[in-house]
């Protein structure tokens, strides 16, 4: 539970059912293990939300500190990314590498590693059908599809899928908020959260990002005229498409591309440039729910026919993906896309069932 009114609605829809319930919540991060001070305590406030709704649904919970994982598996390995001039999805890798993987491991130090899992995402899931004496896990996306979240799903290992269960799947966010207010939950009004979880919904996310990594001054440059136009203090400030905001130009400035080796930042006019769309776009470390039968057609010069998105809440689009040098994917789309970013997620579907994702490294 994360002290949201998702994971509470969740919790009093299995406790209307006859299941042996607890509830964990997960302490990942803490401002104060960093500034020494008394500042920055956010998940106290969530910390008591979980408590005052599991006495009322009449659950036991307990708090797991994580903290030292997600510093580890999801924190660092995006500074570095971000030092880089990549732009990382946290929240995917916090899913695969944190609730889905550090947590799974926190209870089965309990002796619960058989123990069902369910979380407040609104995503769904399915079986397969039978095949040699065994069914598998589909992750389905939700009814609510302004709310689906099986993009940040998409890296979750079949064997964690398998145990967890989706109860808002057939739900949306307003039928879960009318439910909250029905129970007289604690959490009923409360807003969603938004941003990366670390950051906070206050903080600024590049003075935020400025007392980890250090300054790296470096040119933005005008790519149709090459002029300078100014200095950036580092490539992690700015993510392509992002508006410049740059005073004096006649027209609107966006970020098309960046020179990681010359630490330069290249700049166009206008948010629909043609340097900002591209059609054949590069993934690695991809990886498939089901690891052993990835698509069929992928290994072929025709590639798999599936839809992507190369973010969370953009369109599907159909595509052609193959697996080139034995291990890259290429994406081939039919429309262009619009500023596709190196290290965002590019999640994979098969209709309505996510197969899998991998990390955007490059378009054309």
């Amino acid at each position: 539970m994360s002290g949201g009114v998702d994971s509470s609605v969740t919790a009093m829809l299995l406790a209307r059912q006859d299941f042996d319930l607890s509830a964990v919540y997960m302490r990942n991060w803490d401002t104060r293990d960093e500034s020494g001070t008394d500042k920055g305590c956010e998940w106290e406030e969530d910390w008591e939300d979980v408590q005052l709704v599991c006495k009322k649904l009449g659950i036991p919970c307990e708090m797991a500190d994580l903290s030292k994982e997600y510093w580890n598996r999801v924190f660092e390995p995006a500074l570095r990314m971000w030092e880089h001039g990549v732009t990382p999805n946290p929240d995917v890798w916090c899913n695969r590498e944190i609730k889905f993987g550090a947590l799974f491991e926190h209870l089965a130090s309990k002796s619960l590693e058989r123990a069902w899992f369910a979380t407040g995402h609104y995503a769904a899931k399915a079986w397969s059908e039978p095949s040699s004496n065994s069914v598998r896990p589909k992750l389905i996306r939700p009814v609510d599809r302004k709310k689906d979240q099986t993009y940040f799903l998409s890296a979750v290992s079949e064997a964690s899928l398998s145990r967890t269960l989706f109860p808002l799947g057939h739900l949306t966010k307003p039928e879960v908020r009318e439910l909250a207010k029905q129970k007289g939950l604690s959490t009923a009004e409360r807003p969603d959260s938004v941003g990366i979880c670390f950051v906070g919904e206050k903080a600024a996310f590049n003075k935020f990002l400025s007392d980890y990594l250090p300054t790296k001054p470096g040119p933005i440059v005008h790519k149709l005229t090459g002029k300078v136009l100014g200095e950036h203090q580092g490539l992690w400030q700015f993510t392509v498409g992002q508006n410049l905001r740059w005073p004096g130009q006649p027209k609107k400035l966006f970020v098309s591309s960046k020179d990681t080796e010359k630490n330069i930042i290249y700049a166009v006019p206008g948010s629909t440039h043609y340097t900002l769309m591209s059609s054949d776009i590069r993934v690695v470390d991809s990886t498939w729910i089901w690891p052993d039968a990835p698509p069929s057609g992928i290994d072929t010069s025709e590639g798999a026919l599936l839809t992507f998105v190369p973010r969370y809440r953009s369109v599907p689009t159909l595509c052609k993906v193959r697996r080139i040098n034995g291990k890259e994917l290429q994406i081939q789309c039919d429309e262009l896309q619009h500023a596709i970013t190196p290290g965002q997620i590019a999640a994979f579907y098969d209709g309505d069932w996510c197969i899998g994702s991998g990390m955007i490294s490059s378009s054309k």
